[in-house]
């Protein structure tokens, strides 16, 4: 084929895969398609001299009661989430508050966007970044070399009247099912940074606590359809959440996994709680005391699965730095200040990998 018939097939090609995973999946598919085959060391279960090479078991995370954060237990809980922000970067949220009938309609309401026909879904797709309603596919499908096995819809929540009319219209309950999720993650987020900033031993009426009620708020609902070779692709990739917090909604299929002591460990769902993991700018807020951790998704090749992930920081306009309460002659800053418009041109200039844009924050001192 000469390279002027070559051009418009790989064109159309791409395009095929532009449209998202889902779409792919629907159309039907026996095989991965080579642009989501990873290469071999990146594979979630891959050959190495002549073994296969498999996840170690599960991993049951530090378990955090919310309703004693209200009691006399609270030093106990907060030493806890200290301990757990520091040796794992996550920790599960049981007894948080927030009626059972929120987070499965959620997850309800989500799963019957997915299932909507892709004209309607598409309405939404977008490369733009910044974009307040963004339907997309992998993780940057600009810039990915590899596609991931997910579709993806993101949504700005916060100020909610400023982005709810901006949100899908179908399922015709979708916003009013959305909106009650993202009001009640907000409060719990802002529960839980008073807790954080307290194990911080950081008054939590601190300028920091004021900025992060007014912060942002993104709502990104993730999809992954089976896989017919499951042990070649990813969901997402190791990367760590930019943000100060994530607040994470799953259904009752496993796939989260994280870098725990060199290895990667699945984590056990526990229904009905929230998976809460610290973000690059809690790392950079508390000069690297709390571990923004590398966390990525498997796939399997029966089970659709949904997650929820509520991803809240600072306002998009603040600088992000060491808190000046941690800083001292013994404890000099250890990261740059840092804003969204500059993680944006960061992540607009490469594919994203693993923790560079946090590495490339890092103050590195001349001894």
């Amino acid at each position: 084929m000469s390279p002027t018939m070559i051009a418009p097939v790989m064109e159309e090609e791409n395009k095929k895969y532009q449209r998202g995973v889902k779409h792919l999946c629907d159309n039907g598919l026996t095989k991965v398609p080579t642009k989501y085959i990873l290469p071999e060391p990146d594979r979630p279960i891959f050959t190495k001299s002549d073994k296969l090479i498999k996840s170690k078991q599960n991993l049951k995370l530090p378990v955090i009661d919310f309703a004693e954060l209200l009691g006399p237990n609270r030093p106990h809980v907060l030493q806890t989430i200290a301990e757990a922000c520091e040796t794992y970067g996550f920790f599960q949220v049981v007894n948080h508050g927030m009626e059972g009938d929120v987070s499965r309609n959620m997850i309800e309401v989500c799963k019957r966007f997915f299932e909507l026909p892709y004209e309607e879904r598409s309405k939404y797709m977008s490369t733009d970044m910044s974009a307040p309603v963004r339907y997309g596919t992998s993780f940057n499908q600009i810039k990915d070399n590899v596609f991931c096995w997910r579709d993806f819809l993101k949504l700005y929540a916060h100020p909610l009247p400023d982005y709810l009319p901006h949100w899908p219209s179908s399922p015709s309950d979708f916003r009013s099912l959305g909106a009650r999720y993202a009001k009640e993650t907000k409060e719990m987020f802002e529960m839980m940074v008073k807790a954080i900033l307290e194990s911080l031993e950081i008054n939590d009426r601190d300028e920091a606590a004021e900025e992060l009620e007014e912060g942002s708020q993104v709502v990104v609902v993730n999809c992954y359809p089976p896989c017919p070779e499951p042990e070649l692709t990813l969901g997402m990739p190791p990367h760590s959440d930019y943000g100060f917090l994530t607040l994470l909604l799953q259904d009752d299929v496993e796939g989260l996994q994280i870098l725990h002591r060199e290895e990667w460990v699945t984590v056990d769902p526990i229904p009905g709680s929230f998976v809460v993991n610290v973000g690059d700018h809690l790392e950079i807020f508390s000069n690297g005391r709390y571990k923004s951790v590398l966390h990525r998704v498997l796939v399997n090749p029966t089970k659709p699965r949904i997650s929820v992930a509520s991803l809240h920081s600072f306002p998009l306009t603040s600088v992000v730095k060491p808190s000046p309460k941690l800083i001292d002659e013994q404890n000099v800053p250890k990261y740059m200040e840092t804003d969204f418009a500059t993680f944006l041109q960061y992540v607009s200039s490469r594919e994203p990998k693993w923790k560079n844009f946090l590495e490339s924050r890092k103050i590195h001192y001349v001894r």
